[in-house]
């Protein structure tokens, strides 16, 4: 097996895992301490990503794009919390999923009223679109670095921020007891708003990172969301650990399995068997692992310990 190959694949799921830890924490976050399901954490996921694409055709600077793209989606995240969430947690999580999904079909007809139902695509500027000499024969895209780097970065700042600060205390507390919290006399919706809008300030970085390398479409957040569900059940629900370690496992499974499992097969099988289940079970991988994971450990490999 070539090693370069295998490198550069274990660096595309690394790059996968960090940009699914970017949603699985604010999901986790929201669920964690607000105790909603948003199904809608995916549209802000969308939202991200247009608005950064369509800053970057507007003012030509990527950089100002990103900035704009990352505020436009956190005021966006607060305006929902205030004007559709608020009145839903005291509610069942039934009420929760049929509002949270009303919230997707919201925002995927708004964004094909804005800029159509087209996919858009966005272009890096030329010093990103490089590539980096790593070894030997390995050169690998710097912008997917650049990926990897600011997941871990976020990474380590969030667990700063929930470790070691008043607000990360007061996140702890109100994941563990939320009415004692306010009976201390903290705003808790004002938390919950702090909560959720850096919740979909994560979903829209994710957004904004992943807009140059995937086309940009309505319906977008659909389609990662459900490898961020299985991120959080495999890393144990509420657990910003848990989602940062699931993130990298479910990652590295994903993108492994559908680069190798086909050849795997292939000469252990006939080729023409290898050929047709490879890609098949490569895609159920991570439901695979889910089920296994639930089935020896129900709560997650990393289950939540005192707000972890």
């Amino acid at each position: 097996m070539d090693f370069t190959l295998v490198v550069e694949q274990t660096l595309n799921g690394l790059q996968l895992g960090v940009m699914l830890f970017l949603l699985a924490a604010g999901l986790t976050l929201v669920f964690g301490i607000m105790n909603l399901v948003n199904l809608a954490h995916g549209s802000l996921y969308m939202v991200g990503a247009y608005l950064a694409t369509w800053f970057y055709q507007l003012t030509g600077s990527f950089a100002l794009a990103l900035v704009l793209g990352l505020a436009g989606t956190l005021l966006v995240g607060v305006v929902v919390e205030l004007v559709a969430l608020r009145t839903l947690y005291e509610r069942d999580h039934l009420d929760q999923v049929l509002a949270t999904f009303g919230l997707i079909l919201f925002f995927n007809e708004l964004i094909a009223i804005l800029w159509g139902r087209a996919a858009i695509y966005s272009t890096l500027p030329e010093f990103l679109s490089g590539h980096v000499q790593l070894a030997g024969n390995l050169r690998y895209p710097l912008y997917r670095l650049l990926i990897i780097g600011v997941g871990l970065a976020v990474a380590l700042l969030l667990w700063f921020v929930v470790s070691k600060t008043r607000l990360g205390m007061l996140i702890r507390a109100g994941a563990s007891n939320r009415a004692m919290v306010a009976a201390l006399g903290v705003d808790i919706r004002l938390l919950y708003t702090i909560v959720f809008g850096f919740g979909a300030a994560l979903a829209g970085l994710a957004g904004l990172l992943a807009g140059p390398i995937f086309a940009v479409q309505p319906g977008m957040g659909e389609m990662i969301l459900i490898q961020v569900f299985v991120v959080i059940v495999i890393g144990g629900i509420g657990s910003i650990r848990g989602a940062f370690l699931g993130a990298l496992i479910v990652g590295m499974v994903d993108t492994l399995g559908r680069a190798f499992l086909k050849p795997a097969l292939s000469a252990v099988i006939s080729p023409a068997a290898g050929d047709a289940a490879g890609p098949a079970l490569a895609s159920m991988l991570i439901y695979l692992l889910m089920a296994a994971v639930l089935a020896f450990r129900p709560e997650g490999l990393f289950p939540v310990r005192g707000g972890s």
